[in-house]
């Protein structure tokens, strides 16, 4: 029986996400369960879900040893690993991806987070990684990176559906939706049905909250102090109007003709680092239509048990929202340092976690030689 909550949520236009992916949710069936009882209707995935679930558990045990017997190194061994996977995933999400004509039933997968300012590589890795996988509801993973504009615009080009990751700030998901909408026009001009051509922007919650609220404790003023945990949803809740704005006039009306669907927001990092906040502020704060919110677990299961869906708690706010950061701003908050420092830490967080997942996978294929 579906849970009550999440499926208000659902109902509220919210698409369900689940911000974790393993061999052993896929073989015990829990992932199933948690489209069934959960109302969760896709998938993402990072470096830090795939090392967490490599190092955990003999769910892996036979291909690493097939793997080794094959002699495959370290960087074949994690592709074939995390291609099986989602490709698993995107079967058991297939029924969801018919229903919904392909807006939901997503599985994620990144690029190597190494070539996040390599636009050429990023490409190529993006494409090779679409074909590998050969499953219509995959979203490849490419980093909002200055050299990953490019690229998502090329990848969408060649008809690769993007889940572009590590947006922070509303002025950069701008740029993100202009590569998607001038991917989707080259698309058009490479004879792709763009009908088929999916992305979501992966707008990142509460690290903002976490870096801001540092930086106001550090003022330490009564005016600072009142601030903290505003800015994250207020944050979103800008983007949130920037992609009304993208997604609205003659230039997009034209590749709506042509059945282009708009760049969905996605509300990532939405599980409450401070524990002085509602736990499931960044999933009821942020329920809005036609979006998606990537929870992990924990985040997922606090929300089933006493989480709300009041109704559409985004559009109409973005006045509101500024005001928030122009008190930030008067206080002394350097914003522009605050974006550029989470989008530097967010790529070296993933690359530490591939280094992670190597050490991981050596290990394994040295045990099984």
């Amino acid at each position: 029986m579906s849970n009550e909550r999440l499926a208000a949520l659902s109902a509220a236009g919210v698409s369900v996400w689940l911000d974790d992916l393993s061999r052993e949710r896929l073989t015990s069936g829990n992932l199933k369960e948690l489209i069934t009882e959960d109302s969760v209707v896709g998938v993402t995935t990072n470096p830090t879900i795939f090392a967490g679930a490599l190092s955990d558990g003999q769910a892996y045990d036979e291909q690493v040893r097939e793997l080794a017997s094959r002699g495959a190194d370290v960087d074949a061994a994690i592709r074939e690993i995390t291609v099986a996977d989602v490709q698993q995933a995107c079967d058991v999400f297939s029924g969801t991806w018919e229903h919904t004509d392909g807006v939901d039933g997503r599985v994620s997968l990144e690029v190597d987070p190494r070539l996040a300012h390599e636009t050429d590589k990023t490409v190529a890795q993006a494409l090779d990684l679409w074909k590998a996988v050969d499953r219509p509801n995959l979203l490849v993973k490419i980093p909002a990176t200055e050299e990953g504009l490019p690229a998502i615009t090329r990848a969408i080009a060649e008809g690769v559906s993007v889940n572009v990751t590590l947006i922070f700030s509303p002025a950069r998901y701008k740029l993100v939706m202009e590569a998607y909408i001038a991917g989707l026009e080259q698309a058009q001009v490479h004879g792709q049905e763009i009908a088929r051509i999916h992305s979501v922007g992966s707008f990142f919650v509460s690290r903002v909250d976490s870096e801001i609220d540092k930086r106001l404790e550090r003022i330490g003023t009564e005016e600072a102090l009142a601030l903290r945990g505003m800015a994250g949803i207020a944050n979103s809740r800008l983007a949130f109007a920037a992609y009304q704005e993208a997604f609205s006039g003659s230039r997009w009306d034209n590749l709506a003709h042509q059945n282009g669907h708009t760049q969905r927001p996605l509300w990532a990092s939405t599980g409450v680092k401070n524990p002085d906040y509602p736990d499931t502020m960044y999933v009821s704060e942020l329920a809005v239509a036609n979006t998606v919110n990537t929870m992990p677990e924990k985040t997922l299961r606090a929300f089933a048990d006493h989480g709300e869906a009041t109704g559409d708690r985004v559009t109409g706010t973005a006045a509101q929202a500024q005001k928030v950061f122009d008190d930030l701003s008067a206080v002394g908050v350097d914003l522009t340092d605050v974006y550029l420092l989470l989008e530097n830490e967010g790529v070296e967080k993933f690359e530490k976690s591939w280094t992670e997942l190597q050490d991981t996978v050596r290990g394994q294929l040295d045990a099984a030689k």
